[in-house]
């Protein structure tokens, strides 16, 4: 995901998802969101937020983009435009990566699905996608037999995300989703609509995410909403997945990692393929991690009553040592949360912080990430 963005006068119009005219039916409150028109609440965001927690909620995050790359060395672009080691992927297995620059540092966090021993499919985030498609575009010239093509259009993507995600969606389809791996997708119908689910989120909930074309999306949303009204689903916005997946230290590309942050820095190390031969921003990585860090990404609890909120200044022993790059009040744990980034020196559980929140310093304390992690 990427950061909200305003519109101004020379902006061009907002894009809308397949289930725009559904969201306005069921009376959400629309914003702008990465270049399009997305529904940040519905029933409110604590509510929303709750529900995922202890029942099911439904998203609508067709506002991501999706880039393929396939050919007879489609790996090896994948290899080298990515930091994951994607030779690891079977067919039908999903990781987690992200796009590197020569300095080892986020052009962004991708999905990358293995579709084919031939074939990949990257998940990208909404506010990334020409972006993304240009870097691809630059970097895997000179590969060998791999083409990439910008297929976002083709497809919707509708996220099921909760404790009670499963039994609500197994009526639906006969995929049998207990046989469904965690990072795992599998081709089928859902709802009678031809369609790929995979096993992921970004709630640090249990959960799915249907890919469908945009034309049957609407059908899709409505079978749900109506299959999971025994369980008590909700229709969520994208103010509960911001808080749900601060409360599982989910990073937020664009605010948690950018192109200043590298992946050991924003403690994703272990989304780097570190025996691989070659990629864009290896040398850099293995120099950094041989030298170590000097700053790092940290979580914090507030001590004091305040509320952090990203870019409020963290002041260590009376000096300005970081910003906050997200933070809120979270629903469920009832805490206030955030991460930061701090000096590799200060960065243990237990380290005292000061947060400037507009002119006032309130006491916090670095604590262990994630804040929360479901315990089935």
């Amino acid at each position: 995901m990427a950061d909200a963005v305003s519109p101004s006068a020379s902006a061009p119009p907002l894009r809308k998802t397949a289930l725009h005219a559904a969201h306005v039916a069921l009376g959400a409150r629309m914003v702008p969101f990465g270049g399009w028109d997305m529904p940040v609440e519905y029933s409110g965001i604590t509510a929303e937020h709750l529900a995922v927690r202890e029942r099911v909620g439904l998203f609508d995050v067709s506002h991501m983009g999706e880039i393929e790359i396939a050919g007879s060395d489609a790996l090896a672009a994948v290899q080298t435009l990515t930091s994951n080691d994607a030779s690891k992927l079977a067919v039908g297995q999903i990781q987690y990566s992200s796009l590197p620059t020569p300095e080892g540092t986020v052009v962004d966090d991708v999905l990358v699905y293995r579709w084919a021993p031939e074939h990949f499919l990257l998940v990208v985030n909404a506010g990334n996608i020409e972006k993304d498609w240009g870097w691809i575009q630059a970097h895997i010239t000179g590969v060998g037999d791999a083409v990439a093509v910008n297929s976002s259009s083709r497809y919707a993507l509708i996220a099921i995300q909760g404790p009670k995600a499963e039994a609500v969606l197994q009526p639906l389809t006969g995929v049998n989703l207990a046989d469904l791996k965690y990072y795992w997708f599998a081709h089928g119908e859902f709802a009678g609509i031809r369609g790929t689910v995979s096993r992921t989120g970004y709630t640090g909930e249990d959960g799915f995410e249907i890919f469908c074309a945009p034309g049957q999306a609407e059908r899709l949303w409505k079978a749900l909403l109506e299959a999971g009204q025994p369980a008590g689903i909700v229709p969520a916005g994208l103010g509960a997945r911001d808080t749900l997946r601060l409360e599982a230290s989910m990073r937020l590309c664009g605010s948690d990692m950018d192109e200043t942050t590298t992946l050991l820095e924003a403690g994703l190390g272990w989304i780097v393929g570190w025996k691989k031969a070659d990629f864009i921003g290896k040398a850099a990585l293995d120099a950094q991690k041989a030298a170590g860090v000097t700053k790092r990404i940290v979580g914090f609890e507030m001590v004091d009553r305040g509320i952090a909120r990203a870019g409020c200044p963290v002041i260590i022993d009376g000096v300005d040592a970081g910003r906050v790059t997200s933070g809120t009040q979270t629903p469920f744990l009832k805490r206030a949360i955030g991460m930061a980034y701090v000096p590799a020196t200060a960065s243990q559980p237990g380290q005292a912080l000061e947060i400037d929140i507009r002119g006032r310093r309130v006491a916090a304390k670095v604590v262990p990430m994630p804040f929360y992690k479901r315990t089935t």
